[in-house]
């Protein structure tokens, strides 16, 4: 019989868990939240309807989820990882049934009090399954071919389902935080080279399998001007935007691009740019020196973990947030193709931020059970 009491840490009271928790990395999280409220109050010209309100309360239910999570015991969470893969994966599966379009394309599951993004929960249950796998592996054993192919499957089958929805932006992120516990695990890097040619190879064959609008994101990222008022209007009103905010911005909800409407998805994709223009590059700086504290707190907490598991996880925790700071923030100035991918804690959007918490929540997990060692064995697919 199932014995809960032996996987939420009954060597460690709740009150001792609450003690080793970090709250300084939830008081981060809850500033960088904070200039996503004010940054969704403005665009809605000093109004938290219809934005504001919903992201805070969304984020109070994170702050809940995330010390609840935090407070299991990391053993646990490894057991239940491959069945939490399960339900992601039905749940991604289920878009291409039962879900319905929005923005031009087929994400979101209406589950009547929310709309669920499956994409984003298999970002987190993939990180979950992959740690719990590699785990089980001995060094010398992770890069054995036969070894691999579990893995691999683990990581192409949702890739191919967000692919077709189609959420070319996710799947990139789903690929990155794969290969980093594939890297972190200590796969030889003959595998990357191969894996890198092979994608080099494949290049014309999926370009030809783009939709046109990919394409054309692609073209407007080396030539913004060729169509200024189709495919380049966004990327070149986002420069505008972030241009004219100078050093110490217009000022809050003075933001002339964004209030007269010339940016585009500016409560979600391009509110980095909404930022920028308001409180400038100053502003801007600042936010993104909160992103690097909290890399480097989630960074420390895989680098103190004794366990295999708590080291993989909290480390692909760590890097799909760089990877989602990185290109939303690189998409609005121009450095690569708008792919669509928010902007963590302050780009508005439901499932993102719960996700998001329940990752972190996942990381604290780690942190609270980092000197807990868990065998091999227990891996074990």
């Amino acid at each position: 019989m199932f014995d809960l009491r032996r996987f939420t840490g009954r060597d460690m009271k709740i009150g001792e868990k609450l003690l080793e928790f970090n709250w300084g990395f939830l008081l981060l999280l809850t500033v960088i939240s904070g200039i996503g409220f004010a940054m969704l109050y403005s665009v809605a010209d000093g109004s938290f309807s219809p934005w504001a309100l919903k992201q805070m309360i969304r984020f109070g239910a994170g702050v809940v989820i995330m010390i609840v999570v935090a407070l299991i015991d990391l053993r646990l969470w490894m057991r239940i990882a491959y069945p939490l893969y399960g339900v992601a994966l039905v749940l991604v599966t289920a878009v291409d049934i039962v879900g319905f379009k929005g923005m031009g394309a087929q994400r979101w599951l209406d589950l009547g009090i929310i709309q669920l993004q499956p994409s984003e929960v298999m970002k987190v249950a993939l990180l979950l399954a992959l740690a719990r796998y590699f785990h089980g592996l001995a060094l010398d054993e992770v890069s054995r071919l036969r070894n691999l192919i579990v893995p691999v499957l683990l990581v192409i089958v949702p890739v191919g389902l967000v692919v077709k929805q189609p959420d070319l932006g996710t799947a990139i992120l789903l690929t990155i935080s794969g290969g980093t516990i594939f890297f972190a695990a200590g796969l030889a890097w003959r595998y990357f080279i191969i894996t890198g040619l092979a994608v080099v190879g494949t290049i014309p064959v999926v370009w030809d399998r783009l939709h046109d609008y990919q394409r054309d994101r692609v073209f407007t990222f080396l030539d913004p001007e060729r169509d200024p008022l189709g495919a380049g209007y966004h990327i070149l009103q986002s420069k505008i935007a972030l241009g004219s905010g100078g050093l110490f911005g217009k000022g809050f909800m003075a933001g002339t691009q964004a209030h007269l409407n010339f940016l585009p998805e500016k409560q979600t994709d391009f509110i980095f740019t909404m930022l920028g223009e308001e409180l400038g590059f100053v502003g801007g700086i600042v936010l993104l020196s909160f992103y690097a504290v909290t890399l480097i707190l989630a960074t420390n907490v895989a680098l103190q973990c004794r366990n295999q598991f708590g080291r993989l996880l909290a480390l692909g925790i760590t890097v799909s947030f760089f990877f989602y700071v990185f290109i939303n923030t690189a998409m609005v100035m121009g450095l690569l193709p708008v792919v669509g991918v928010p902007l963590p804690l302050v780009s508005y959007g439901g499932t993102a931020m719960l996700s998001l918490m329940f990752a972190f929540g996942l990381l604290m997990s780690c942190y609270i059970h980092r000197n807990v060692e868990i065998g091999r064995s227990a891996g074990a697919f």
